[in-house]
């Protein structure tokens, strides 16, 4: 059996290490794994895979591709492959969702109690060695505990399971919407509610976690009327994929003032543009899509692929296969 291992990027940190591939080498004596470390090195190693580990299949190299029956996504987002030819192919696509939900889960607490407890003008204030005790409780907003705060997951999947729990024993109240409300809810999630009922519960949530995966009809799900049904004083984050909200309108809203701020982790566009408004503002937190990386990302998800590659070769159901036509 050939296995591509094709996981490369512009950031090292969604560049595979290469002892990550020798243990496969070690642990798969009897298969042969070909790295490609470009679009230009993929196409020409694709031809006789049978399996390639990777995010970054494109029309052309499925195209080349002469014997590939599976593709596995070191990522949860697997998005940029469901091209037309990939969703109407025979290929098998899985991904790795649920290796980071812990990390996201606990990055989603953290960036919330950031605001809520204003630490960006603490550390803003810290680097001009200013004490800003007056200046944090004359900015007009108090300052907050998750104790008694009501959180909206928007999506309920690993991640949302994980952060409700978080939340939880943090002492909020915490909603989720999600499609399949007739499923057991997670530990910790005190009611379901259906995407309908989505800007009715915003107006009485303080915390809105956005934890769906981008699909056609997810794409700007929060926007202009949902920014504008949130609760006063209330905190958006993002930590699924940037295009789920709308950015022009996110800014909008809080050049109102209405909302307390936002932690965005994802963008519209990554790496976000140096011209953009989100940069700079007192009242959000900008981290580089880096929500679900901890110590042992790659040797997890080397695992889980490993696991599977098991799997495949002995025809059994493979772990975290994606629906294509669903997009998840």
């Amino acid at each position: 059996m050939l296995v591509l291992v094709a996981i490369y990027s512009e950031f090292a940190s969604w560049c595979i290490p290469e002892a990550e591939v020798d243990v496969l080498r070690q642990q798969f004596p009897d298969y042969a794994f070909l790295r490609a470390d470009s679009d230009e090195e993929t196409l020409a190693r694709i031809v006789d895979a049978d399996v390639a580990f990777s995010s970054r299949i494109n029309p052309a190299h499925l195209d080349a591709a002469r014997r590939l029956a599976w593709v596995h996504s070191p990522a949860a987002g697997i998005g940029s492959m469901l091209f037309p030819a990939m969703v109407e192919s025979d290929v098998i696509l899985s991904n790795s969702r649920g290796i980071s939900a812990r990390a996201i889960a606990e990055h989603s607490v953290l960036v919330t109690l950031a605001l809520f407890r204003k630490l960006p003008l603490a550390f803003e204030r810290q680097r001009t060695r200013t004490w800003a005790q007056n200046e944090v409780f004359a900015e007009g907003r108090p300052i907050r505990t998750l104790r008694g705060a009501r959180v909206l997951l928007v999506g309920l999947g690993a991640i949302g399971s994980q952060a409700a729990q978080l939340f939880a024993a943090l002492g909020a109240t915490v909603t989720a919407v999600r499609r399949r409300v007739s499923e057991p809810a997670p530990h910790g999630i005190a009611r379901v509610l259906p995407p309908t009922q989505l800007r009715a519960v915003l107006a009485e949530t303080d915390v809105v976690v956005v934890a769906a995966p981008q699909t056609a009809q997810t794409v700007h799900l929060i926007g202009a009327d949902e920014l504008a049904a949130m609760k006063e004083d209330a905190v958006l984050v993002n930590v699924s994929r940037g295009k789920l909200v709308d950015e022009a309108a996110l800014v909008h809203a809080l050049n109102s003032g209405r909302l307390r701020g936002a932690a965005l982790d994802v963008f519209e566009h990554e790496p976000l543009s140096a011209g953009s408004p989100l940069w700079g503002r007192p009242d959000v937190i900008v981290t580089p899509h880096v929500s679900g990386f901890y110590e042992r990302y790659w040797p997890d998800a080397r695992t889980l692929f490993a696991d599977n590659l098991r799997r495949f070769a002995a025809g059994q159901p493979l772990r975290n296969v994606v629906d294509k036509r669903a997009g998840y």
